[in-house]
């Protein structure tokens, strides 16, 4: 820990990132080595709602306040009239350090400084304010590299030792027997593959005639095709089962966060574009095949590129800032249905868990 740090050992940590399921994940490295450098601290994350849950089971994570949203942040609308009670609750609570972990800080430097902590560190770019009695703590948001590298970059300024790469996304047994009710309408044994196709926006979709062929595929390899996705994508998982022409299992809208996180622990493999149940399948250690059309591949694909093959085109529009292609979306359609096949680990039914 640098020497100019005013609170050597804070006691009450305040760590800020606002952002969904596959950014928060990225985050879990960093958040380990916070626990490991300041065991005795409580550590309260500050998110977005649905990160309640994640952190109620992270080790790593004391305590959880919600954001109700803040201008120039997309993720969710910002109800302003609800600020200033967000700021009472989080002044409220002293903290000792506030960790601006959300990234390079053009929008919500101002507002991290506002926690009221003793201290305050984070990122910034060539945009963004920082405070300047705390600038030395202030780390120059990383350009390149993974996300998770990127993150650590603080922790490293910070002089926390790291605790490994791997991302955290605890289950419970609950889970799992949530999973094999689910499961239910199979023979019991009866290996499976995960096929998720739909994803928060449409830039970010392969064709799902495509994913189609590929469940053709597995089921013609002894693995049951069980179809995830959200309420809102049951329509897509419905013609996705048409389609293929084979039995498939269609739990979209049937599952929560970790149910999902179950049935993939208990995949052959999964298959799905570039979303968060691609950093889950890197979790659990499922082998997986992502088609990412518009991310940015070397920020965001699991770094086990044995276990999960990720299948990009490289363009000069990516990475995509577009919900729908303005173009003729070429990064979805360059990759095929045979690249991903070809794609598939030489994976041995295994028994559902």
């Amino acid at each position: 820990m640098p020497t100019d740090l005013p609170i050597p050992i804070p006691r009450r940590v305040a760590v800020f990132r606002a952002l969904v399921l596959g950014d928060m994940l990225c985050a879990t490295p960093a958040l380990r080595a916070m626990r490991h450098a300041w065991p005795q601290a409580q550590l309260t994350l500050v998110g977005l709602p649905w990160a309640a849950e994640l952190a109620a089971r992270l080790d790593s994570v004391d305590d959880f306040i919600a954001l109700p949203g803040y201008p120039g942040l997309p993720e969710i609308p910002c109800t302003v009239t609800q600020l200033p009670a967000f700021l009472q609750t989080v002044q409220a609570r002293d903290f000792d350090l506030a960790l601006q972990l959300h990234g390079s800080g053009g929008i919500v430097n101002p507002l991290v400084a506002s926690f009221g902590a003793r201290a305050t560190a984070g990122f910034y770019d060539d945009c963004a304010w920082v405070p300047p009695a705390d600038r030395a703590r202030w780390r120059r948001w990383p350009q390149q590299g993974h996300e998770i590298e990127r993150l650590l970059a603080l922790t490293d300024h910070l002089g926390l030792p790291r605790q490994g790469l791997a991302l955290d996304f605890p289950l419970r047994p609950a889970d799992h027997a949530a999973a094999r009710a689910l499961l239910a309408p199979l023979p019991a044994g009866t290996a499976y593959a995960v096929v998720h196709a739909g994803a928060q926006l449409p830039s970010r979709r392969w064709a799902p005639e495509r994913f189609a062929a590929v469940a053709r595929h597995l089921a013609g390899q002894g693995l049951h095709p069980v179809l995830t996705g959200g309420a809102g994508e049951a329509a897509l998982t419905r013609a996705l089962a048409k389609a293929a022409g084979v039995p498939c299992l269609d739990l979209a809208g049937r599952t929560t966060l970790w149910t999902l996180g179950a049935l993939v622990d208990g995949a052959a493999c999964v298959v799905c574009n570039d979303t968060g149940i691609s950093h889950i399948a890197a979790a659990r250690g499922r082998p997986s095949v992502v088609v990412s059309s518009g991310a940015n591949v070397r920020r965001w694909a699991p770094l086990d590129a044995a276990r999960h093959r990720v299948l990009a085109q490289d363009l000069p529009c990516r990475p995509c800032a577009h919900a729908v292609c303005p173009y003729d979306h070429g990064c979805a359609t360059a990759i095929s249905v045979p690249q991903v096949l070809a794609a598939l680990p030489p994976v041995l039914p295994l028994p559902v868990p």
